[in-house]
C-alpha cells in the first residue's frame, strides 16, 4: 500500500511532470535528453524527499535536479569526447535562474513547447502525435490506439519530428507578434483535430474517445490562459459546448443519437454556461474569426431547451458569415443542413446536390448521408436508398454504420 509521502510524490508527478519537462527541454535543448533528465529528477526525489522532506517549490527542485543530472551524464560520457566539445555542450545548457514567478515561468515553457510541436514545417500528423506525446504526456501506445495507427509507425513519426526540430534548429519559443496569427492558427488547428478525433472518431468501434478529447480541452485551457487571444478563447468555448453533449450522443448500447433526438436534460449545464460565457467574451472583442463563429453556432444549439426551439435562422446567418471567412465544402455542407432545417429539405437538397456534383464532397460520407436524409424527408425512397448505400460504402465508423443501416432498413 502506498505511503502518504509516495502518494504526494505521485500527485506531484501527475500535476507537474509535463511542466517540468517543458522547462528541461528549454534548458537542455533536446527532447530525449529532457525526458531522461525528468526521470532522473523524480528518481532523486524518491530517494531524497523521504529523508529531507518535500521542498517548498517541488517543481523548481525537480528542474534543478534534472539539469544537474543531465550535466553529470554529459561529463560521464566525456571520456570519449574532446574536452572542448564537452565544455561547449555544458556551457550551452542554460542556467535555471529562478523566475520571479515560478508557475508563470513553467507555464510559459509549456506554451513554448506547444508552439514547437506545432511548427508549420512539421507534417500535420506529426504535429498531433508530438503534441500528445510531449505536451500531454500520453504514451506512444495510447496515441496509436486513439488514431488506429500501429505503435511502431507512430513512434517513427515522433522520432522523425524530433529529428526535424533538431536538424532544422526550430526555435523553442512563442512566435513574435508579427508571426503569431499564422502560428497560432496552426496550434489551434492541431488542438481541434485532437479534440475531434476524441469527440467523433474517424473510424473504429466507438463513436468517442473521452480521454483524447479531454487532453485537447486541457491544452486549450492552458493556451487561452497564457495567450488570451479571441480565437483561442473561442476554440475552448467550442469544445466545451460540444463536450456538454457527449453523454447524450450515444445510447446505452453505444448507438449514435442524432442532435434532434438527444435527451437535452442530460447535457452538461456547467459546460454550457462556461462555454457560452467564453463565446460572449470572444465576440465582445470585435475580432470575429472562424472559431468564434463556430462557437456561436454551438451556443445557439445549447440555448434551445428542445430541438424544435432551435433558432435555425440565426444559425444560417452565422454559417453565412463563417462561409465568407472560410469557404470550404464542409462548411458549405453544414450550412446546407441548417438551410434545410430553416427552409425545408428541398432547399437543403438543392445545395447538397450541387456540392456533390461539383466533386468537392463526392467521397465524403456525411454529404451522402445528408442527401439521403433530405430525400427521405421528401418521400424519395429510391433516391434516399441509393444515397444511404453510398454513405455506408464510405464510412469507417461502426456506430455511424449502424445508424445508417437503421435508416436504410426503415425505408422498406
Amino acid at each position: 500500500m502506498p505511503t502518504p509521502l509516495s502518494a504526494k510524490i505521485d500527485a506531484i508527478y501527475r500535476s507537474e511532470s509535463r511542466r517540468v519537462f517543458a522547462t528541461l527541454v528549454r534548458l537542455l535543448g533536446d527532447f530525449d535528453t529532457a525526458e531522461e533528465a525528468l526521470q532522473d529528477a523524480f528518481k532523486a526525489a524518491i530517494e531524497q524527499w523521504p529523508r529531507d522532506g518535500i521542498p517548498d517549490k517541488p517543481a523548481a527542485w525537480l528542474v534543478s535536479a534534472g539539469r544537474f543530472k543531465a550535466i553529470d551524464g554529459i561529463r560521464r560520457r566525456a571520456r570519449f569526447t574532446a574536452y572542448d566539445e564537452v565544455a561547449e555542450t555544458i556551457e550551452a545548457i542554460a542556467d535555471e535562474t529562478p523566475a520571479s514567478n515560478e508557475r508563470e515561468e513553467l507555464e510559459d515553457d509549456r506554451l513554448r513547447l506547444i508552439f514547437t510541436c506545432c511548427h508549420p514545417s512539421l507534417a500535420p500528423d506529426a504535429q498531433i502525435a508530438l503534441t500528445l506525446r510531449e505536451v500531454c504526456g500520453l504514451s506512444t501506445e495510447e496515441i496509436a490506439r486513439a488514431f488506429l495507427t500501429p505503435a511502431p509507425t507512430l513512434a517513427q513519426r515522433i522520432v522523425r519530428a524530433k529529428a526535424k526540430i533538431r536538424d532544422a534548429r526550430i526555435p523553442y519559443q512563442v512566435p513574435g507578434r508579427d508571426e503569431l496569427p499564422a502560428r497560432l492558427e496552426s496550434v489551434l488547428r492541431v488542438i481541434y483535430l485532437v479534440f475531434n478525433e476524441g469527440y467523433s472518431a474517424s473510424s473504429g468501434a466507438t463513436l468517442t474517445r473521452h480521454d483524447v478529447s479531454q487532453e485537447a480541452i486541457r491544452l486549450a485551457r492552458l493556451l487561452q490562459e497564457l495567450l488570451p487571444e479571441p480565437e483561442a478563447i473561442s476554440l475552448l468555448a467550442l469544445m466545451l459546448l460540444h463536450e456538454s453533449r457527449r453523454t447524450a450522443r450515444t445510447s446505452a448500447s453505444g448507438d449514435l443519437v442524432p442532435l434532434d433526438e438527444q435527451d437535452r436534460t442530460v447535457w452538461d449545464a456547467g459546460l454550457i454556461a462556461e462555454g457560452s460565457a467564453l463565446v460572449q467574451r470572444a465576440l465582445s472583442s470585435g475580432r470575429v474569426g472562424t472559431y468564434s463563429l463556430q462557437a456561436a453556432i454551438s451556443a445557439v444549439h445549447a440555448d434551445a431547451q428542445q430541438a424544435s426551439a432551435t433558432d435555425w435562422g440565426q444559425i444560417v446567418s452565422l454559417y453565412d458569415a463563417l462561409l465568407r471567412l472560410e469557404p470550404t465544402p464542409v462548411i458549405a455542407l453544414n450550412r446546407a443542413v441548417a438551410v434545410a432545417m430553416h427552409q425545408g429539405p428541398q432547399a437543403g437538397l438543392v445545395l447538397v446536390d450541387q456540392l456533390i456534383a461539383d466533386g468537392h464532397l463526392q467521397n465524403y460520407h456525411l454529404a451522402h448521408a445528408a442527401q439521403a436524409d433530405f430525400h427521405r424527408r421528401l418521400g424519395h425512397v429510391a433516391k434516399a436508398r441509393a444515397a444511404y448505400e453510398r454513405a455506408l460504402a464510405l464510412t469507417r465508423q461502426e456506430p455511424e454504420r449502424r445508424f445508417l443501416n437503421r435508416r436504410l432498413a426503415a425505408l422498406a
